[in-house]
């Protein structure tokens, strides 16, 4: 045991370097899966505690006031029902900050969708005028209980009693009004109602939103939202994060076991006589495979030890979404078994991959088989020879022929090395489509910088007269949105009409056209997904009791409502509801136009009547994952570099049964390294080459698939620049070279002694 003790030492102070890569590598891999598993937990549990805690509804419906709720607790599979509770729309008006709302009349507090309050006390009977706002409504308006909410064009004030949690469907400026609980005497005409069902068995959700449907008469229902959707929209941008993370966290392990197993197959084959040797002198097969076994064991175990341990004490002081993240995870049942569990998956499959070279070790002979000198790989090949023949540079034409003289080797250590250089280029990818969302909106479905509403107090012409007239603004767009029931009357979706004959709107296609003609639309991946209908089909959607018949004629880009919208004119939407006004505008700005600006403006401008926001960006929510795309690639940059070291080392030892051979022909020192940096820089070539190739449209496909799933739909995914390509291909190359240069120029120093001692 001593003498296997002294061998790892001695081989651990031989390859400090290589060691300590390896630990630090370890560490980023198994800190990239313990923070994606902390935004998988982070992104569902806060949703999944407050809807367990409030006993929140699977089901709610918005209908209007006239509809007969009561036959809805008579449904098999009702477990209980909440409401109805009379609801109205408002704007109000907090510190400077205007939001859309929902006032929902509330005698009691609910025992079903019970809001569980964070700060703050309930309804008071005795006060008339206070409301309880739910806590995005209140971080949006900046107000805290005590604090007083104005409703432009009235003299009405509300006082803020109290901020709630809720698990219904987030406040979104813009789309989706915020959730005020009132008296229903702060509701005096209510234009609908609003009803909760808790089933027996959540996976009937959709079955029961048509019996539901069916029984109050579509006509009468307005909107329908669920729990997966408010479960959807609470995970938000963290799932993806998560996503993210686990992706290049795994991808990362597989190229770290296989730099392992290259790393120890490359020490093998330049110490062979010295494995011979131990063999002969006691040291058993088993041994030998244990040394490099718990050698490199030691190193992964150090690592992901490490890692659990920052990340179980500092990570969450992070600040930001990652600190959130880990605080709430550390919070959870089933944290101490992954922080056991992950590091220790991470060592085995390290362990595995360390095995199966080690196990080459052990099968060496004791009896040392003579190595012939010559030129690795055999002799030239004929493009060497005719290449020797046009006079270039012998260096050049040998370092080739040295890096790709055996196949099956040359091709194993090419594919190790550009599997960390290909996720690198997906990482970048990644980067690039984030810098989309936010230097080109207008090609990734946002052509507008701000959403505007009216209320009544100002006409449809004169609110567009008031946009028109800033000189920031470059086009505005009349518009209506309304809620549509689905064939089936599962779900509702967004129905909305932009733009008119005249100036329509400006959608961002994946594929199709844009709506011309008559009752032609474009739709979101979501909706397609959704319907289960592609682009040529005809869909029939239902607005109140008015049926929709609409051509889709093209898939938009469409970031908002999960990609469940269904887009066409105001003409169009007008032919069917004659009545129908515009209610929203979607404003594009000139270049150099500030958006906040010119919402203080137009707000100003509209004396209390407008609701001005900026459209929310993806991009918004994922600017923690540069962050994320910086680590990755530093961790898989280092993965990549254990590779390169492997290589060059490998080149050398192999160069040194070469050393007389080149010498004896005439080649200087200086041109017997040439030959060992060119082989290097080959090698490194023929990775980012591969790397280049497929990780382009892997990542392509690899975003476009996400986008899909997202609802957002394919197309929005944007691969590096040739110039960064340029740039990534250039430093990998020279610094393999420059790395090369220095052991390579050691070798070629060598004393004569030396070099046929390395011979024998």
């Amino acid at each position: 045991m001593r003498a296997v003790l002294r061998w790892a030492h001695s081989d651990l102070r031989t390859h400090r370097g290589e060691a300590l890569f390896l630990v630090l590598a370890t560490a980023g891999i198994v800190g990239s899966l313990l923070l994606a598993m902390a935004l998988f937990g982070y992104a569902t549990n806060p949703w999944q505690r407050v809807f367990t805690q409030a006993h929140g509804a699977h089901v709610s419906l918005h209908t209007g006031p006239s509809a007969q709720v009561g036959k809805l607790a008579g449904l098999d599979g009702v477990e209980s029902v909440a409401g109805p509770y009379p609801t109205g729309s408002a704007t109000v008006v907090s510190r400077g900050a205007r939001a859309s709302v929902e006032l929902r009349g509330t005698p009691a507090r609910p025992a079903m969708g019970r809001p569980l309050l964070t700060s703050g006390s309930w309804l008071d009977p005795d006060d008339a005028d206070g409301v309880v706002l739910e806590s995005r409504l209140a971080r949006a308006l900046l107000a805290e209980p005590g604090d007083t909410l104005t409703l432009p064009g009235t003299a009405r004030r509300l006082t803020v009693r109290g901020v709630a949690d809720s698990a219904e469907p987030r406040y979104r400026p813009g789309e989706r009004p915020g959730l005020v609980w009132a008296l229903p005497s702060a509701v005096p005409d209510p234009r609908g109602e609003v009803i909760g069902l808790r089933l027996s068995d959540p996976g009937d959700t959709d079955y029961l939103v048509q019996r539901a449907v069916t029984v109050l008469g579509s006509g009468t229902v307005d909107e329908v939202s669920t729990w997966q959707q408010a479960r959807a929209e609470a995970q938000g941008d963290n799932r993806l994060l998560g996503q993210v993370l686990a992706l290049f966290g795994l991808g990362a392990l597989v190229a770290a076991g296989l730099a392992v197993h290259g790393a120890i197959a490359t020490r093998i084959r330049g110490h062979l006589r010295d494995i011979s040797v131990l063999k002969a002198i006691g040291f058993t097969p088993g041994q030998v495979v244990r040394v490099f076994l718990f050698q490199h064991l030691a190193y992964a175990l150090l690592g992901a030890v490490a890692a659990a341990a920052l990340i179980s004490a500092l990570g969450s002081r992070v600040p930001g979404r990652f600190g959130d993240a880990v605080g709430v995870w550390q919070g959870l049942p089933a944290t101490p078994a992954a922080l056991v569990a992950v590091p220790a998956g991470a060592v085995l499959f390290i362990g595995a991959t360390t095995g199966l070279a080690a196990w080459r070790a052990g099968r060496v002979p004791p009896v040392p088989v003579p190595r012939p000198v010559g030129a690795a790989g055999g002799a030239l090949s004929g493009v060497a020879r005719r290449a020797l023949g046009l006079r270039l540079p012998p260096a050049l034409v040998l370092g080739w022929h040295k890096a790709f003289a055996r196949r099956p080797r040359s091709l194993a250590t090419v594919a190790r090395l550009a599997l960390p250089l290909l996720l690198i280029v997906v990482a970048m990818s990644a980067w690039t489509t984030i810098d989309r969302f936010r230097s080109s909106p207008e090609q990734v479905g946002l052509p507008a910088a701000l959403s505007v509403r009216a209320d009544s107090g100002l006409s449809g012409p004169d609110a567009l007269a008031v946009l028109e007239r800033d000189p920031q603004v470059a086009a505005a767009y009349p518009g209506a949105q309304v809620a549509a029931l689905v064939p089936g009357q599962t779900a509702t979706i967004a129905l909305r009409g932009l733009g008119t004959g005249r100036a329509p709107y400006p959608y961002a296609l994946a594929e199709g056209d844009r709506p011309h003609g008559r009752d032609e639309a474009v739709a979101g991946q979501g909706l397609l997904d959704l319907l289960d209908v592609r682009v040529g089909d005809w869909v029939r959607v239902t607005v109140g009791e008015q049926p929709q018949i609409l051509h889709i004629v093209g898939r938009s880009i469409e970031p908002e409502n999960a990609g469940r919208v269904i887009s066409t004119s105001l003409d169009t939407l007008r032919e069917n509801d004659p009545a129908l006004g515009a209610t929203l505008y979607q404003l594009r700005l000139r270049p150099d136009a500030d958006p906040r600006e010119v919402a203080g403006r137009l707000t100003a401008a509209g004396q209390g009547h407008l609701d001005v926001h900026t459209v929310s960006n993806p991009a918004d929510g994922l600017s923690s994952l540069r962050a994320v795309v910086a680590g990755l690639i530093a961790v898989l940059a280092l993965i990549g570099l254990i590779e390169l070291l492997t290589v060059i080392g490998g080149t050398v030892r192999e160069g040194e049964r070469d050393l007389l051979a080149l010498k004896a022909v005439g080649l200087s020192p200086r041109q017997i390294t040439a030959v060992t940096v060119t082989a290097t820089g080959c090698t490194a070539s023929a990775a980012v080459l591969a790397a280049t190739a497929v990780g382009v449209p892997f990542a392509r496909w690899l975003i476009d698939v996400q986008g899909r799933s997202s609802g957002i739909g394919a197309g929005i995914a944007q691969g590096p620049s040739p110039a960064l390509l340029a740039l990534f291909a250039a430093a990998a190359v020279l610094g393999a070279a420059a790395l090369a240069a220095l052991p390579a120029s050691r070798a070629a120093r060598r004393r004569l002694a030396d070099t046929l001692s390395a011979v024998a």
